[in-house]
C-alpha cells in the first residue's frame, strides 16, 4: 500500500461505532454484589472465562482503583516457555487465503508476505511476562528515572489512575527499552523485550496455532474492533484468548513492541510498504490492539507503529534466566 491509498482503506479508518453501555457495564445489582469481593476474589473474576463479559471489565475496573494483586512491578508474572526448533512465519502458498479472509478490512497483499515463508528457529528456554506492562508499573518508572515524555494515551499526560491495571500504550521503543533496562537495573535480573520469534512462539503455542486460542477468528476472546469495547481493557480480562503457554492478552488490547526491527525473513521479500516509507526503520510489533480489526491478531502477523492515534503500542518483558520468583 502507498501513503496516498491509506486515507482510503477500512484498515485506516480512525473512528469505529460508539461502543454499547450493556457491553461494558452490567446491571446496578450486578456491580454492587461485585464491589463487596475481595481483591483475590475479583482478579478471579477478570480471568474467569465464564463470567460475563461486562462483570469481567467492573471487576478489573475495582480493581484499577482499588489495588490489583496481579500486578507487582518489581515481580511480574512470568510465563515459561521450554526452548527447542520451532517454526515460524507462513508459507507463501497459504498467503492469497489470508488476504481473502480480511479482504473486508483492507487487507493487503504485501502486508501478509512479510510473513514469508516458513523458516525453524532455535530458541533456548526463555520466560515472557503473562500480562502486558501495565500504566501503573510504567508510572513507577516514570516517577523514578525522570525519563522524559508520557504516554500518548495519558490525557494531558497525566497518570491514569482508573487504568492502572491497563496496559500502558502510546509509548516508542526506546522507552520499552528503556523500562526493561531500569527493572533490570532495580532487580539485579537481566529483563529485556521478547524478540519477534520469541514472540510469536509464545503466542501459537507448539501447535502452531493461527490466533492464540485457536485457528478461528473469535471477536470475544480479545480487544479488538470487533469486539465493541473500543478501549483499552484491565489486563487478562479476555482470557478466552489466553496463548496455549499460559500468557495473556497476546491478541488485542494493545499492540506490543519486540526487540527487533523489521527485516524480511531468510529468503523472503523485502516489504517497503506505507511503514518502510513512513519510517523507513521500524520495530517490529504484534499481537493487535482494541482499536485495530482481528487480523492483527493473527500470531504470525507483522506489523509496526504507524504514526498517529490508531497505532498506540505498549510492550511486555521477557528474560532469558528464571526470575526468582517464578
Amino acid at each position: 500500500m502507498r501513503l496516498e491509498d491509506v486515507a482510503r482503506s477500512p484498515h485506516f479508518r480512525e473512528h469505529a461505532a460508539l461502543a454499547r453501555p450493556q457491553d461494558v457495564r452490567p446491571p446496578g445489582p450486578q456491580a454492587a454484589a461485585l464491589a463487596a469481593l475481595t481483591p483475590q476474589q475479583l482478579a478471579a473474576r477478570v480471568e474467569d472465562p465464564q463470567v460475563p463479559p461486562a462483570q469481567r471489565l467492573v471487576a478489573g475496573g475495582i480493581l484499577a482503583l482499588t489495588g490489583d494483586p496481579r500486578i507487582d512491578g518489581t515481580r511480574p508474572a512470568v510465563c515459561h516457555v521450554p526452548g527447542g526448533t520451532v517454526e515460524i512465519g507462513l508459507d507463501p502458498g497459504s498467503v492469497d487465503a489470508v488476504v481473502a479472509g480480511w479482504a473486508h478490512v483492507g487487507v493487503e497483499r504485501s502486508w501478509i508476505e512479510k510473513e514469508t515463508p516458513a523458516h525453524t528457529v532455535v530458541l533456548r528456554d526463555f520466560w515472557i511476562g503473562r500480562y502486558p506492562v501495565t500504566n501503573e508499573e510504567y508510572r513507577a518508572f516514570l516517577a523514578d528515572t525522570g525519563h522524559p515524555g508520557r504516554p500518548t494515551t495519558w490525557y494531558l499526560g497525566a497518570y491514569p489512575y482508573d487504568r492502572s491495571n491497563h496496559p500502558v500504550a502510546g509509548v516508542r521503543p526506546e522507552d520499552a527499552d528503556a523500562y526493561a533496562a531500569w527493572l533490570s537495573d532495580r532487580t539485579g535480573h537481566p529483563w529485556r523485550l521478547p524478540t519477534e520469534a520469541e514472540w510469536e512462539h509464545a503466542a501459537k503455542g507448539p501447535d502452531g496455532r493461527e490466533f492464540p486460542w485457536g485457528d478461528t477468528f473469535d471477536p470475544t476472546a480479545a480487544n479488538t474492533r470487533e469486539t465493541g469495547v473500543h478501549t483499552t481493557t484491565p489486563v487478562g480480562a479476555f482470557p478466552a484468548g489466553r496463548s496455549p503457554l499460559g500468557v495473556y492478552d497476546m491478541a488485542g488490547n494493545v499492540e506490543e513492541f519486540t526487540a527487533d526491527d523489521y527485516r524480511p525473513y531468510p529468503g523472503g521479500p523485502f516489504v517497503a510498504d506505507h511503514l518502510v516509507e513512513t519510517m523507513n526503520v521500524y520495530r517490529v510489533a504484534r499481537g493487535g490492539s482494541f482499536c485495530r480489526f482481528g487480523d492483527l491478531t493473527r500470531t504470525r502477523r507483522r506489523h509496526g507503529a504507524f504514526p498517529g492515534p490508531l497505532y498506540p503500542v505498549g510492550f511486555r518483558l521477557a528474560t532469558s534466566r528464571r526470575p526468582p520468583h517464578a
